[in-house]
């Protein structure tokens, strides 16, 4: 890897620390040649600290490891982005980023659907909120609306109405979502399941 750390007089370059798993932004540090080096060699990324003007393994005092999983160099070879597995929070103020974000796994549109699935089973008129309405007849109509809407997939999957099937694809996922809510999990239950079957 052709990295250039001669860019700045000081010879540091950033490193943005990234969860391999959840793409979360950690942390902001520099390495020079030799932080780099000792990174590369331990598997725990280390920094140079502009403070204690010396070699900073993440995790020396604290135990908070960054174990090392992937290194890449960006277009300009004077940024690396450093993908990380964690182990506990990694500020020093004990959040799990810098910015004091939860490092969770995040599906953008479906993570704020879950949100909101959540947010109008807990506060949702149940007469305004078809939501809400689902929660309040219990599980076994939410149940049978899952059933319902994979059969309709099933039947447009056999047509070729390109519209139909994904209108009742999004109908199903949707329902799927209130269906694992009901049942007191998220769809990253579900991603995690996936995952421990890999092979």
């Amino acid at each position: 890897m052709n990295i250039d750390f001669s860019k700045n007089t000081d010879g540091l370059i950033p490193a943005i620390i990234q969860d391999s798993e959840t793409k979360t932004v950690l942390m902001l540090g520099f390495m020079n040649a030799e932080a780099y080096q000792k990174t590369v060699d331990t598997k725990k990324v280390t920094f140079y600290s502009r403070t204690k003007q010396r070699l900073w393994t993440k995790g020396e005092e604290s135990g908070n490891f960054l174990n090392l999983i992937n290194i890449k160099n960006d277009c300009d070879n004077d940024t690396l982005l450093i993908q990380v597995k964690p182990e506990g929070p990694t500020c020093h103020k004990g959040t799990d980023t810098c910015w004091a974000d939860e490092n969770k796994a995040d599906y953008g549109f479906i993570s704020n659907l879950e949100d909101t699935i959540q947010l109008r089973r807990e506060n949702a008129d149940s007469e305004k909120s078809y939501v809400a309405s689902l929660f309040n007849l219990g599980m076994n109509k939410i149940a049978q609306k899952v059933g319902e809407e994979a059969i309709e997939v099933v039947i447009e999957a056999k047509d070729d109405n390109d519209d139909l099937f994904l209108s009742e694809s999004a109908d199903l996922l949707f329902h799927y979502l209130i269906l694992l809510q009901a049942k007191g999990f998220k769809l990253n239950d579900v991603v995690e399941v996936l995952k421990s079957r890999q092979k």
